[in-house]
């Protein structure tokens, strides 16, 4: 469904590409001429900046989409999807940014080796790969849908003009750029969502209305939700922050540990209020439009604004594809290059560069063989996160209880929890389940059974 007028698409389309030139220039003109500052931003980046960063990246449009889509069901308590995300940020700001930091590795399963090993690093990279093709796709298929409300394109054509635009974008620059176009997107994207949500409360006239026409868990703290589903958010949220490839970059990329637990703390901030606009959307979505598909409950919003505010509004959520597609593709390319090109080719610095572009626009067009799916975007997100669960637990095990890294019990619980939960997501989650939990406990009984039965041997020995 497309609400907006040829005349106001034809505005907003042309705005859009202005953007983009403009944007791709600049990241052009900031782009990193070595591997360092391609992967790292050359370890300088202000904290505020990386603050930004963190928040923009783990909150882009499958976030700003999937929220509003499952407020529109759910109720307002889909915020605490956002929500767990800052709780997840505080946690790494307090436990766990200052050791990942002195380790001196951008990536999450460079760090791992240090504790592990080799064998433990790669499945660890793959792991980490596989979710982030996931969070890829996910990415796409929500910026599509605000790109098929602009232009009224289907949303297979709406994917393509994404995919390719996008990873033109992301593959110029690197870290260093990203680091600086993030803050000019992420302003729009923040004043995209303050002004959907100002026309939402305007067209519903406020929210007294809404209480009295709409069920009441609409209004309540755990919504058509509950709170097994809450605290796996939570879980997991704290879980793929910490051991997600694009935040160790980001965290990497500052001048020293303590800049990266500041930044930690001012992302936990910024997403907030950013939780709570999206909540309200979605449940203003659902009382004006009660037969809306959830998908196009935050874009629909879009044609009944003034031209000008729904070109902001327009810029803002597409330039939340082009912050997720950037960090995704950039994290899946430093594993890839740091992991397993490097490693094993030894290549130049500048041909090592010139291969990591070439890769960067390879991962960032293949979601697109995915594209007739039509999944249900914050289930896949957190299916995505719950798949970083185990790294994140195999490291905070490492660096906190070292009497527990036994490299093979590790890597056992890496691929059974892998495996697992993915068989879990595509059967639905049986007996109600979520594949969290499957995510979280998992590693957990295969690495405690691993430590009482290497215990029994050594005593036995």
């Amino acid at each position: 469904m497309s609400v907006i007028n040829s005349n106001t698409s034809i505005i907003i389309l042309t705005a859009v590409i202005l953007y983009i030139l403009l944007t791709s220039y600049l990241s052009y003109k900031w782009s990193g001429h070595s591997n360092s500052e391609f992967m790292q931003g050359g370890k300088g980046i202000p904290y505020f900046v990386v603050a930004v960063m963190l928040f923009s990246n783990y909150n882009g449009i499958m976030a700003v989409v999937g929220t509003a889509q499952r407020a529109y069901s759910s109720g307002f308590a889909a915020a605490w999807s956002v929500f767990a995300a800052a709780i997840g940020f505080v946690l790494y700001g307090l436990f766990f940014v200052k050791r990942l930091y002195n380790t001196g590795s951008f990536t999450i399963s460079g760090a791992i080796k240090q504790k592990y090993g080799r064998s433990s690093q790669i499945i660890v990279s793959i792991i980490m790969i596989y979710a982030m093709l996931m969070l890829n796709l996910n990415t796409y298929f929500s910026g599509a849908s605000v790109l098929h409300e602009i232009l009224g394109t289907n949303l297979q054509i709406s994917m393509i003009i994404i995919a390719i635009v996008s990873t033109i974008y992301f593959s110029i620059g690197g870290m260093k750029s990203v680091a600086k176009t993030t803050m000019i997107h992420t302003f729009f994207k923040y004043c995209s969502v303050l002004i959907i949500v100002a026309v939402a409360l305007v067209l519903t006239h406020g929210v007294h209305k809404m209480t009295v026409k709409l069920p009441s868990y609409y209004f309540s703290l755990t919504g058509k939700i509950g709170w097994g589903t809450i605290i796996g958010w939570i879980l997991t949220s704290t879980g793929a922050i910490f051991s997600t490839q694009f935040i160790a970059q980001a965290i990497a990329s500052t001048p020293s540990a303590k800049a990266a637990q500041k930044a930690s703390f001012w992302a936990a901030a910024l997403v907030v209020p950013f939780g709570i606009g999206l909540g309200l959307i979605g449940v203003c979505a659902r009382y004006l439009y009660p037969h809306l598909n959830p998908l196009y409950a935050l874009p629909v919003f879009l044609g009944h604004m003034k031209t000008i505010w729904a070109t902001i509004a327009a810029i803002g959520l597409l330039a939340s594809v082009f912050i997720g597609v950037s960090a995704c593709s950039l994290a899946i390319v430093a594993l890839i290059v740091d992991d397993f090109y490097v490693p094993h080719w030894k290549p130049q610095p500048q041909k090592q560069l010139h291969v990591t572009k070439i890769i960067s626009v390879i991962v960032g067009l293949l979601p697109l063989i995915f594209m007739f799916m039509t999944p249900n975007v914050l289930a896949l997100s957190f299916f995505a996160k719950a798949l970083r669960v185990s790294i994140a637990i195999v490291a905070v095990l490492a660096f906190y209880l070292p009497s527990f890294n036994n490299t093979k019990v590790a890597n056992v619980a890496l691929i059974g929890t892998t495996v697992l939960t993915t068989v879990w997501y595509l059967l639905g989650d049986p007996f109600g389940i979520n594949d969290t939990y499957i995510a979280i406990f998992t590693p957990l009984i295969v690495i405690l059974c691993g430590r009482i039965f290497t215990a029994k041997t050594i005593s036995k020995s």
